[in-house]
């Protein structure tokens, strides 16, 4: 009641009152004069001119940033690997999110000498093959959780058991900080140059070298978990792995067909991976690395246990300057109850194996203006020999087959960075003078 008594009352003279004052006010407040028409208009001119300056001032800052940090192309590996791999197999890192996919290959004809150095007929035939086709499937969750995988398909199918395929590597990376993170799963040994980094257009030679796939068994993955960083001008990778199975160990082959590289693996016996590289300077790595680990995998020989302690150790260096490109490894490994090795295995396995190599090449088109073009004629030396030092037992077993050198010569032509295609001359000799001579040529690619 009151409401309505106070609607009825009091509002009515209120608005009376108002309607009366306002003409009042209006006089109160005079019209603004033409001057300062004017400058209101000049004022909210310049707002205008300053807004669209802001705007341009923010775009520009916006491409110096670009310029500065270009995001990699989407479809383009790293011109340089990352986290100890090489470009394509490294390409997930450089995704923002989701999946990457990358990959190489390569073809290779082999031309054989019809004989031996000590002019019996080789036996050898001439042979082309379709000698690997890699797919590399990853996934970047986050920026700190990466899955990365290699998938390898060899000699071009398994009918007739000619080829295979198999997971060169498929691990998890946790990344935290530049100097710490950890990897986990079938990962790739870090030792020396090429079993980490071995996708063709990114060495010289048809053939990867003789010491880096009997000495140090390329491409070499196991099972493990381990750290790797960088600090400084350096880099390092530490890992625990499962360990090599002596069982597989050959007198000509060394190590190599101890790999267990995941395949229902023993895991009796584990094994530890040291890794320390020179990688702050433009166009060096340069460094060591070191491997030790039982290979028993609770065997025995004549009832009787046996460690089989494998202790692998090599220096390493690559050097790009100008049009200038070497690199040399040596490696060295030593095999305990290397007799007891033998008898498992009927031959004369080595208790010392060690082999070297060194090689250089020159771009030559770097003297002249042609773009991306590369040609490089290079040489290589290398020697090793996978029995240096045998169980007294067994030292007449040694002929010398695998006391071996070979010398190379070559080109290597690459059109853009991500193709190659290589021509080589071998000459391959061994202290039995059974070595066979032949020209290497080959077509690969990366993406």
């Amino acid at each position: 009641m009151f409401r309505d008594r106070f609607h009825r009352v009091l509002i009515p003279p209120m608005l009376a009152l108002a309607a009366a004052a306002l003409p009042q006010f209006a006089q109160q407040t005079p019209a603004p004069s033409p001057e300062e028409l004017a400058n209101q208009k000049r004022i909210e001119e310049l707002e205008r001119k300053l807004a669209i300056l802001a705007e341009e001032l923010q775009a520009l800052r916006a491409g110096e940033q670009a310029e500065q940090t270009p995001t990699p192309a989407p479809d383009q590996p790293a011109p340089e690997g990352a986290t100890g791999l090489a470009p394509a197999a490294s390409k997930v890192y450089a995704k923002q999110r989701g999946v990457s996919i990358g990959g190489y290959g390569e073809m290779m004809y082999e031309n054989y000498d019809g004989t031996r150095d000590d002019g019996t007929p080789s036996g050898t035939r001439d042979q082309i093959d379709l000698l690997r086709a890699v797919l590399y499937f990853g996934y970047k969750f986050n920026d700190h959780i990466v899955f990365n995988s290699e998938i390898e398909y060899e000699h071009a199918t398994t009918k007739d058991g000619k080829g295979e395929v198999s997971a060169e590597f498929a691990y998890l990376d946790f990344l935290f900080k530049d100097y710490f993170n950890v990897r986990a799963g079938l990962v790739l040994v870090p030792v020396g140059l090429a079993n980490e980094i071995h996708e063709p257009p990114t060495y010289l030679g048809v053939k990867r070298p003789g010491a880096d796939t009997v000495i140090m068994p390329t491409t070499w993955r196991e099972p493990g978990v381990g750290v790797h960083g960088e600090f400084g001008l350096f880099s390092y990778q530490a890992y625990l792995l499962d360990g090599l199975d002596s069982k597989g160990f050959s007198a000509s082959s060394g190590l190599r067909n101890g790999r267990q590289s995941g395949a229902k693996a023993s895991a009796e016996d584990l094994a530890v991976a040291l890794r320390l590289d020179l990688t702050g300077i433009p166009g060096l790595v340069a460094g060591v690395s070191f491997y030790q680990g039982d290979s028993a995998q609770d065997r025995t020989v004549d009832g009787v246990p046996f460690d089989g302690t494998v202790t692998l150790y090599d220096v390493h260096a690559d050097w790009k300057w100008r049009g200038l490109w070497m690199r040399g490894v040596w490696s060295s490994v030593d095999v305990d109850d290397a007799e007891q090795i033998s008898i498992l295995n009927n031959q004369a396995i080595g208790s010392e194996l060690q082999g070297w190599y060194a090689e250089a090449g020159y771009d030559v088109l770097s003297l002249f203006d042609a773009g991306k073009h590369v040609l490089y004629p290079y040489a290589r030396y290398e020697r090793y020999d996978t029995q240096k030092k045998v169980a007294p037992g067994f030292q007449s077993q040694v002929t010398g087959a695998n006391d071996r050198t070979a010398t190379s010569y070559g080109l290597m032509y690459l059109p853009i960075p991500q193709v190659a295609i290589k021509v080589e001359y071998q000459d391959l000799k061994n202290e039995a003078g059974s070595g066979v001579d032949q020209f290497n040529a080959s077509i690969s690619y990366l993406f």
